[in-house]
C-alpha cells in the first residue's frame, strides 16, 4: 500500500474513548477543509468512528488517524497496532451483539483497503467528492 505523501505530516492519535470527540473533529475538520461536502463527510465520520472504536476495543495502545486529499478523493488512514482477523467483512445476522463495524464501513466508503503486517492494521478509507 502506498504510503501518503510526504506533506501528510499531520496526524491525530487517540488511546481512549474521550479521545474520540477530538477524533471527529480532526477528522472533520481536515475533511472539509479539503472540499468534501458535509453529507459525504458524515459518512467519513461514520466509518472513522466505527474504526476507531474497534481499535479501542480489540486493541492496545490505540490508533493513529491521517487524512489527506487527492484529486478526486479524501483519503483516510486508520492505523492501529491490532492483527488482522477473519477475511472480507461479512454483515453479522440480525440477532447478533456487535461486529457490524468493518462491513458497515465497507457499505459507505467508496473505496476500502485492509492491510497488516506484523506491526499492525492499516484501513485505508476513499471518498469521492
Amino acid at each position: 500500500m502506498s504510503e501518503p505523501p510526504a506533506a501528510v505530516s499531520d496526524a491525530m492519535y487517540y488511546t481512549e474513548a474521550a479521545d474520540l470527540a477530538a477524533v471527529r473533529a480532526f477528522v472533520r475538520s481536515h475533511a472539509l477543509a479539503f472540499g468534501l461536502l458535509p453529507a459525504r463527510t458524515d459518512l467519513l465520520l461514520l466509518a472513522v468512528t466505527e474504526l476507531a472504536t474497534n481499535t479501542l476495543q480489540h486493541t492496545t495502545g490505540g490508533g493513529r488517524i491521517r487524512v489527506w486529499a487527492e484529486p478526486d478523493q479524501i483519503v483516510c488512514d486508520v492505523l492501529d497496532q491490532g492483527p488482522l482477523r477473519g477475511s472480507a467483512p461479512v454483515m453479522p445476522p440480525a440477532n447478533a451483539l456487535g461486529g457490524r463495524g468493518l462491513a458497515i464501513v465497507e457499505r459507505i466508503c467508496d473505496e476500502v483497503t485492509v492491510t497488516a503486517d506484523r506491526d499492525g492494521t492499516l484501513v485505508r478509507l476513499r471518498l469521492r467528492f
